[in-house]
């Protein structure tokens, strides 16, 4: 594999099958696609990623909190980053999609944002709300943020705690929950917070609250985590500054009240959507496969690694920088996996990546463990519960804890021919589709609409690698 192409293979199309404009209304929670998929042949081709979904939401958050007009290229034209969209219109940004991908904002200036004539309603954008907590719940008005059955149910907490602290009222459900309220302090108060657990959405709500907050805010991140917030920061012309001691805990000071400059952000393949595809071409025999403009920001990279000791065959061609991030084009053939131990230092840079990792376990030699990964339980849906669930009832031998999952898997073709219900989770719904590529039997879920949430050409950019996929008739 030394081709400078990495495969000198078709290539499929790459088309603008789907686009939602700005305006585009979130599905509906009670309208459900069931989706199956059937056992492929190979998948061969060069697939083109959607822009990255954590890139994306703080371009928009970043441009709306920007003086002047800053130029996005490649924008994630999912349901969650479109929910941000929203919200930056709701705060008083003017917003506007030019072509697909192709958006411009121009922002009010930092403390110029608006109080909102309606509640802000963040679908299933857990990462969105979390930030603009952050970045509007420091305003000296109300807003009240809320979301879908899924969100509603998830854990604010950690959120609420660091922006309490700044001097933010907050009222909320019991057990710091949406639907909730958010008014911000005459007078916002800078603090030196030290992050609980890992997470760069709380990180990034607390550096994003520091715009608004004249003094210095300081963050500790005692284990790192995506630091796409602090290059973008870096790139608007925040005074942030990082350093890192002997032990590799990351000391974040930023100064508040001062002027953002708009920019022109373009922004690199999702890594964690990749991870899907990536999987796929490992496990579906005879595969050969290129994922395109995937981000390879060191934080984000632990499946790459982690495959890799797996096994797989994998490079990266076509290394290069885009917008302060490091981009390549993956490349994988189908290989023959064997179980490993994930280090639980790594969960932070493959959070998301968990489920689909547990469907290529099910088809590696021995035993995968993943371990310090209890973070799973609380993300849209409890993943490792689901995972464990939906790989039983495909033939898969699983064992599961409160923070670790155990796949034990095996050469041959997992028996497949079970439904899984995804629970309004893209990534467990994309996660069993992959799953059906490459079971002896088709593998069902219940509800493919939130794939839109993070990649809605997911089942074309599949399909014209050769994958199949059939819709379910339901009563």
């Amino acid at each position: 594999m030394t081709t400078p192409a990495c495969y000198a293979i078709r290539t499929a199309p790459i088309g603008d099958k789907t686009t939602r404009s700005a305006s585009s209304q979130m599905p509906t929670e009670s309208a459900k696609e069931s989706l199956r998929a059937l056992p492929s042949g190979p998948l061969t081709g060069r697939l083109r990623l959607p822009g990255d979904k954590s890139v994306s939401h703080r371009a928009l958050m970043l441009g709306a909190l920007a003086s002047g007009e800053s130029s996005l290229d490649g924008l994630l034209e999912g349901e969650d980053v479109l929910a941000t969209a929203a919200a930056m219109r709701a705060f008083g940004a003017n917003v506007e999609r030019i072509a697909p991908g192709e958006w411009r904002v121009h922002g009010l200036g930092v403390g110029g944002f608006l109080e909102p004539e309606t509640v802000i309603d963040f679908g299933n954008a857990g990462t969105g709300v979390r930030l603009a907590m952050g970045l509007a719940g420091i305003q000296g008005f109300a807003t009240t943020f809320t979301g879908d059955s899924s969100l509603v149910g998830r854990p604010m907490g950690r959120i609420f705690d660091p922006l309490r602290r700044m001097g933010v009222q907050i009222l909320s459900r019991s057990g710091d929950r949406l639907p909730g309220t958010l008014r911000g302090p005459e007078t916002p108060i800078p603090i030196e917070y030290r992050v609980p657990v890992a997470s760069a959405q709380v990180k990034s709500a607390v550096l994003l609250a520091a715009l608004s907050t004249r003094g210095t805010t300081t963050v500790i991140e005692p284990v790192p985590t995506r630091d796409h917030t602090e290059r973008m920061l870096t790139a608007f012309g925040a005074a942030i500054e990082t350093t890192v001691d002997g032990d590799g805990v990351r000391t974040i000071s930023i100064e508040g009240g001062l002027d953002l400059k708009p920019q022109t952000v373009v922004v690199p393949g999702d890594p964690s959507s990749a991870a899907f595809p990536i999987i796929a071409g490992l496990i579906v025999k005879g595969s050969e496969i290129v994922v395109e403009n995937t981000m390879l920001n060191p934080t984000r990279t632990g499946l790459i690694e982690t495959l890799i000791e797996m096994g797989a065959d994998l490079t990266i061609e076509n290394r290069r920088t885009v917008s302060g991030e490091e981009v390549g084009d993956v490349c994988v053939r189908a290989s023959e996996l064997h179980g490993v131990t994930v280090p639980p230092e790594r969960a932070p840079s493959m959070i998301d990546e968990y489920p689909v990792l547990a469907v290529a376990a099910a088809l590696a030699e021995g035993e995968t463990r993943m371990e310090g990964i209890g973070e799973l339980r609380v993300k849209e849906s409890d993943r490792i519960g689901m995972m464990a669930a939906g790989l039983k009832a495909n033939g898969v031998a699983v064992e599961a804890g409160p923070d670790r999952l155990v796949v034990r898997g095996g050469s041959t073709a997992p028996a497949g021919g079970a439904a899984v219900s995804t629970s309004l989770d893209h990534r467990i719904a994309m996660s069993f589709l992959v799953l059906g590529l490459a079971a002896a039997e088709p593998v069902a879920i219940d509800d493919a609409d939130p794939i839109a949430t993070s990649f809605p050409t997911f089942r074309d950019s599949m399909t014209d690698l050769g994958a199949r996929f059939e819709a379910v008739a339901t009563a």
